[in-house]
């Protein structure tokens, strides 16, 4: 699934690359689009287009602006949302994305070791070697990190967004709390057609990526290039059921039993009695009583660093 390639055989003389910037997530780069023609310079391109995100559009809008304009490499500075958005305009282009982190989870960025400073993130956007990765499609949404339905997306719309600007992933954890204690749901899960399976359970997350919020990894055989989706079923019984749940997410443990399940597939279909909230790459996609996913294989191409190559035992073709 992994199609990897080397600097040297782009052309970057002369061509045009596009920041799909979201001002409230990246207050500090928004208005400094000096910093981005210089790392353009820098690396042989022409000066970018920078274009602002609104309330309206995270950046599908703005990247399909970009395309048309002749860019041959978009940047999505700002949050998992903003991602999502800049990845579902660029599917099927075949013009790569590179990320500037500026959110509070940054769920793909960690999956791909785009670094966390500004500068090293610019230098991997420009100069760094691609990855084909793949794209969930969840109910018509494209997620390059994670969706879920359940607790896990009522988490995510009753945390704040000022909060999560000022804290960053904790925010999640305090929206949380009052919420653990939940009665759960009755699920039904099919994976791949298959026979319905039926789990008394808080939350059914598929992942794309592995980690939640924080860094920690929930679904710790979960890649991006693997042409598979993972899938979490979290069935806490009480508060020591989470207590539990948590201890094995920090170790990485891959020990499931009735409180904690996961399992992979390519496609997966979750239903359930009544409408629950559902969450895409940490927003909120509407109430509904099912949610649908489908993977993407290489879907995606995205600039990332030698590193990340490395980790996956691979070499610039």
């Amino acid at each position: 699934m992994m199609d990897a390639v080397a600097p040297g055989t782009r052309r970057a003389g002369a061509q045009l690359a596009a920041f799909v910037v979201n001002p409230v997530r990246a207050r500090r780069l928004a208005d400094r689009p000096a910093r981005f023609a210089a790392a353009a310079a820098a690396s042989g391109w022409r000066p970018p287009l920078v274009l602002l995100t609104t309330p309206q559009d995270s950046g599908a809008a703005m990247t399909r602006q970009a395309l048309a304009a002749g860019a041959a490499l978009v940047f999505a500075v700002g949050g998992d949302g903003t991602v999502r958005a800049c990845a579902a305009a660029l599917h099927g282009t075949g013009v790569p994305l590179a990320i500037v982190p500026a959110g509070s989870a940054n769920l793909t960025a960690r999956a791909l070791d785009v670094p966390r400073d500004v500068q090293g993130a610019l230098v991997t956007g420009f100069d760094g070697p691609e990855r084909q990765i793949d794209l969930a499609l969840a109910d018509g949404q494209i997620c390059t990190a994670m969706a879920g339905i359940g607790l896990d997306a009522a988490v995510v719309g009753a945390t704040s967004d000022r909060l999560k600007r000022r804290a960053g992933w904790p925010a999640y954890a305090a929206a949380s709390a009052g919420k653990l204690l939940a009665p759960p749901t009755r699920f039904t899960i099919a994976l791949d057609g298959g026979p319905p399976m039926v789990r008394q359970a808080c939350s059914v997350v598929v992942g794309n990526t592995g980690r939640l919020p924080g860094g920690f990894p929930i679904l710790p055989d979960a890649r991006p290039d693997d042409g598979v989706l993972d899938i979490a079923v979290l069935a806490p019984a009480g508060l020591a059921g989470w207590v539990s749940i948590g201890y094995r997410v920090i170790l990485a443990s891959r020990r499931d039993d009735a409180q904690l399940e996961r399992f992979r597939a390519r496609t997966v279909e979750i239903t359930a009695p009544a409408g629950l909230p559902r969450q895409a790459d940490g927003e909120m996609i509407g109430s509904s009583d099912r949610l649908s996913v489908t993977v993407l294989p290489g879907a995606l191409r995205v600039r990332v660093t030698a590193r990340s190559l490395a980790r996956r035992g691979l070499r610039p073709d």
